[in-house]
């Protein structure tokens, strides 16, 4: 585990627009970006002006380009992750600590030294062309955020949804970006045949908390019209609340009503989880921006986790066990079947799935 002494702490002054206040020294050049509509109306974080760590893109050929779920407390069975690392730079990101495999810092690394996978598309086309492949619940962007920044210039994304599209493989999504409005193109098409579903992550509508708890992702108004622009193109679409942060995410109601009247019909949450290094990472941001319930946040996580920051059981660690843990619940619970949310279970279909190189492929668009 990397060490969190002070001779890696960053002064208070500059980290803003990053998540982390920790890394291993390195040394960034500068990158420029055309300014983008995330919300915020920021172009100095566009640009890289504002920012004292600029963000490094890496590039590798991926040996394999889906990776299989054995996990029971997780809904789909392959995922498809064309970058490692992700620029939103989420305090809470689970995902950080496979930068450490990497020998990188699961801190400011994470969020400043991108891995883009530039062969993602020609590795899933060779597996899923497979004699022995047979098609199951895909989920894109499930470890780190399909629609990052980088995204809008590498268009890896796109690729790997172009080839559910001439496969006919069913897929669903999950981002907390604005730039997957770029494929409604590509997603309204296949939705219309039951092949796809987007799921729009918000954890909180307070502009002020998301803007130093997920720096450099879309601002909690500008998802809800992400969520609003799917919706009217016929995509199903559903809401994360993931995840919910004691006494930091309080507004669950909100964010629930909210997403019920731009157009998601479908919702979901699991509670903070704190894996490896994420765990000191987060108790650092709490100092630096909540001390005043630094404490207080980490106690409540510790009675939804059995004494301790994190437990993996599958049986609780989505979740979280004990009162408080049920208490959030039955506040999701009340609120969701208030508003109308999960009455209707979406099954997209594997059954239209064709081969690549099939001639049955043309036939079927």
């Amino acid at each position: 585990m990397y060490s969190m002494s002070s001779e890696y702490v960053v002064p208070m002054q500059a980290i803003k627009g990053r998540g982390a206040a920790s890394r291993l020294p390195h040394r960034f050049t500068c990158e420029e970006r055309a300014a983008f509509d995330d919300g915020w109306n920021s172009e100095s974080d566009e640009k890289g002006n504002d920012a004292p760590f600029a963000t490094e893109i890496f590039f590798e050929d991926a040996k394999s380009a889906l990776s299989v779920n054995d996990s029971p407390d997780i809904h789909f069975d392959h995922s498809v992750n064309p970058y490692r690392g992700c620029e939103h730079g989420c305090i809470y990101c689970y995902a950080r600590p496979t930068h450490s495999y990497l020998n990188m810092s699961p801190g400011l690394d994470f969020e400043t030294k991108i891995i883009a996978k530039r062969n993602i598309a020609t590795a899933l086309r060779s597996e899923l062309g497979k004699r022995s492949y047979r098609p199951k619940l895909l989920n894109i962007g499930s470890a780190t955020d399909c629609y990052q920044p980088v995204e809008r210039e590498l268009r890896l994304t796109r690729a790997v949804i172009e080839l559910m599209r001439d496969t006919h493989h069913a897929f669903s999504l999950v981002t907390k970006s604005s730039g997957v409005e770029r494929d409604v193109d590509l997603i309204a098409g296949m939705a219309e045949k039951n092949l796809a579903a987007v799921y729009i992550t918000i954890t909180t509508l307070r502009p002020d908390v998301a803007r130093i708890l997920e720096p450099r992702a879309a601002a909690p108004h500008r998802r809800l019209r992400t969520i609003r622009t799917l919706a009217s193109a016929g995509i199903p679409v559903g809401v994360s609340l993931t995840p919910h942060i004691p006494f930091i995410t309080e507004d669950m109601e909100g964010v629930l009503g909210a997403a019920w009247d731009a157009g998601a019909r479908s919702a979901f949450y699991h509670v903070l989880r704190l894996p490896w290094e994420v765990s000191p990472l987060f108790r650092q941001w709490l100092q630096v921006h909540f001390p005043d319930r630094a404490s207080r946040v980490m106690a409540r996580v510790q009675e939804m986790r059995g004494g301790k920051d994190y437990d993996s059981n599958f049986a609780t660690r989505m979740k979280g066990a004990g009162v408080w843990s049920e208490l959030v619940r039955q506040r999701f619970q009340k609120a969701a079947d208030r508003l109308g949310f999960n009455k209707q279970r979406l099954e997209l279909d594997l059954l239209q799935f064709v081969p690549p190189g099939d001639s049955r492929q043309s036939s079927l668009f």
